[in-house]
């Protein structure tokens, strides 16, 4: 969680300083501060689904079939969705 909250920190205060830079203001610097890592949370996201499909189909498998494997491992079942 200390690795989280120092690369959050990290990050907020490199958007920052980029966004005063750029622009000398103190609020816009802050907006952009503030904006810019929730947009970039939501675009990791999406970007991981591509990979893990990427991956999946390097494996041969879709990526529901992977997920649906993954949550039902501990019944010992696997259940796949037709491609």
């Amino acid at each position: 969680m200390k690795k989280t909250i120092t690369f959050a920190v990290m990050h907020f205060t490199v958007a920052f300083t980029v966004a005063y830079l750029l622009t000398g203001s103190v609020v816009v610097g802050g907006a952009v501060a503030l904006v810019e890592p929730a947009i970039n949370t939501v675009a990791f996201y999406f970007h991981e689904r591509v990979w893990k499909e990427l991956e999946a189909r390097q494996e041969g498998t879709s990526f529901e079939a992977m997920s649906v494997k993954t949550a039902s491992r501990a019944d010992n079942q696997e259940i796949r969705f037709a491609s």
